[in-house]
């Protein structure tokens, strides 16, 4: 017995590795990456050692174990990442969210409703990380509107999009990598919509668990929507009114410009004259300027969706509706005045701003005061905090000044919405070449991403920030243990064990039981890392049954989309936790259950899906 467990000393010290890796990633002490890189190191050290090889004698290679990182399912879920971040950075989703929130007061029920349905519907065939980003301000909004806690919205919001992930191939970052092992074991490709019915099964029964227990196990703790949307820091701002400008010929209802929501209208300045409010029997025109105060995120909503006026403030003149391609992509950043400043005391004009910065003021706060003036006339004061916007290098010059002190925590990109439909369409394509055949997901992956950067949806410095170098460690990590393991046997042992403990009761219980493993691991280490290391054991189980090994790698993706008992499970979860306000044990309570709910569903529902 000594002496086999000896020559099988490859098979065991990789499970010791993977095992220990488990453990600190669980620990959570050290990040996920340094540990990836460690684990990766230790296997090259492993299998460099003599004697170090896999069944029948056959050599592991460091480029055996380094192959994951050029997995056309890692490539493919990069690429993924990169289309999603040109969606997000585009606001090719704000906008249908906007109508969500402005029709919750006329039909408050079906809108929440359709809100999680939208949700759904879009993270079945996106990256639901950037979907989950896009709507929590609207569940925010949403749960004011209710007069609730966010706190029984924000779970759901990201329970909702995991369980969309279960519906397609591109669902999220696991389908395809159990995808891929299929294909690399067995030779089958998984198809597009392969795990759709199953699936939509599946997240019917989670979708009714949320709806019903929602108010039961959630908590309803003090909403965090305060953090979620800007202050309520009130800068005054001036819009040139143009001959083709959206406002030109507009009059005020009941005093108010309804273009101009969540603004005030403090002065509209029409030649020497200054009109004050409240404005009556006056319609704006040509030349008018008007000075209005808003928060940062209402001037940020206006600029977004009217790019050509964005482009018309930055250039400081021309057409506001038009949208010039050679305008650089705009960030906005807050900078305080500082003590001593040369700039205090003289006016934005007199400075000329533009000319010595590479940025303009799009707004000035003033705390002491209400100011009724032209935002060129104002004279500037220590502590003013002016609103710039301009290119990212404008920001960067601007660091070693000593008359400005930038809030570099204020710094956000405007989104390029005059590309959002370039964006959605490039989406769409990639998703009908994937779904129709007519090319592979990788392929389609990759164009698409390609032209979101040649359509400027994203420049290249935003697709390389969307290239998540924590993601891309971790299944490359993934893959090597998953390799270590298969090439040394030790998927086949622990295939054995589930199987000689679960076979007696028919293959139903050992595919039940290779999910409840998995829905397992998942919430311990990440839906991406459990499904690479179960696949090859899923797929060996199925083997050893002689068993149709579909049903296993469906049960491995569906099981490995059970990421709901965890906040560090998935990264949605991490996004909701600080706007829900929730605790590590909320997720426990409530996505506990789901997990058991859904394998439970789905023990029910294979015989009758598998033919089993």
């Amino acid at each position: 017995m000594t002496a086999e467990l000896m020559s099988n000393w490859p098979m065991w010290a990789s499970l010791l590795a993977v095992s220990v890796t488990i453990v600190f990633y669980m620990l959570d002490r050290w990040s996920m990456e340094t540990v990836s890189i460690c684990v990766i190191a230790g296997f090259l050290i492993l299998f460099s050692l003599p004697g170090a090889t896999g069944t029948g004698g056959t050599p592991i290679s460091s480029a055996d174990l380094l192959a994951g990182f050029g997995n056309p399912a890692l490539i493919t879920i990069m690429a993924l990442l990169v289309v999603g971040q040109g969606l997000f950075q585009t606001g090719a989703i704000e906008g249908p969210t906007k109508v969500l929130v402005s029709q919750y007061g006329k039909r408050p029920v079906s809108t929440l409703l359709a809100t999680f349905f939208a949700v759904f519907g879009i993270s079945a065939f996106t990256n639901n990380t950037p979907v989950v980003v896009m709507f929590l301000p609207v569940m925010s909004a949403i749960a004011m509107r209710m007069k609730t806690s966010a706190s029984r919205l924000m779970m759901p919001l990201s329970f909702v999009s995991i369980l969309a992930g279960m519906t397609t191939l591109i669902g999220t970052s696991t389908n395809l990598l159990a995808a891929d092992a299929l294909r690399r074991i067995d030779g089958v490709r998984l198809g597009f919509f392969e795990q759709t019915s199953m699936g939509l099964m599946l997240a019917g029964v989670g979708l009714a668990y949320i709806a019903l227990m929602s108010r039961v196990l959630l908590p309803n703790r003090d909403t965090f929507a305060d953090e979620l949307v800007p202050s309520g820091k009130q800068f005054l701002a001036q819009i040139d009114i143009t001959h083709d400008h959206f406002l030109n010929g507009q009059e005020p209802v009941a005093g108010m410009f309804p273009d101009l929501r969540d603004m005030t209208v403090r002065m509209i300045q029409r030649g020497e004259r200054a009109i004050l409010p409240p404005f009556e029997d006056i319609r704006l025109q040509p030349g008018d300027l008007v000075i209005i105060a808003a928060t940062r995120k209402a001037l940020t909503d206006l600029l977004a969706s009217r790019p050509g006026m964005l482009q018309q403030l930055w250039r400081g003149g021309g057409d506001a509706e038009s949208v010039d391609d050679n305008v650089p992509p705009l960030s906005l950043m807050e900078a305080v005045v500082a003590p001593g400043s040369r700039m205090a005391g003289r006016t934005v004009e007199l400075i000329g701003f533009r000319r010595l910065t590479s940025a303009v003021v799009l707004g000035i706060q003033r705390r002491s005061r209400m100011i009724r003036a032209k935002l060129g006339e104002i004279r500037l004061e220590a502590g003013d905090t002016l609103l710039l916007c301009g290119p990212i290098d404008a920001f960067q010059s601007l660091r070693s000044s000593r008359d400005l002190i930038l809030l570099e925590w204020s710094q956000s990109e405007l989104p390029m919405t005059a590309r959002g439909y370039a964006a959605r369409l490039i989406a769409v394509g990639m998703v009908l070449l994937a779904a129709l055949g007519l090319t592979s997901i990788l392929i389609a992956s990759v164009l698409a991403a390609t032209a979101m950067i040649l359509f400027r949806c994203l420049n290249v410095r935003q697709a390389g920030r969307a290239l998540d170098l924590r993601i891309f460690l971790v299944i490359g990590a993934a893959l090597a243990m998953g390799t270590a393991l298969e090439r040394t046997g030790a998927a086949s042992l622990i295939a054995d064990l589930v199987v000689d403990a679960s076979e007696p009761f028919g293959p139903l219980a050992v595919l039940s039981a290779v999910f409840l493993c998995v829905a397992f691991l998942t919430n311990i280490l990440s839906n991406a890392a459990a499904a690479v290391l179960f696949a090859p054991i899923a797929l060996e189980a199925a083997h050893a049954t002689g068993s149709d090994p579909l049903p296993f790698i469906l049960a491995v993706i569906y099981a490995a989309n059970c990421s709901f008992a965890s906040p560090v499970a998935y990264q949605t979860n991490m996004l909701v936790m600080a706007p829900g306000h929730y605790k590590f044990s909320d997720f426990v309570k409530f996505g506990g259950p789901l997990v058991l709910v859904i394998w439970v569903a789905f023990t029910l529902l294979a015989p009758w899906r598998f033919d089993l």
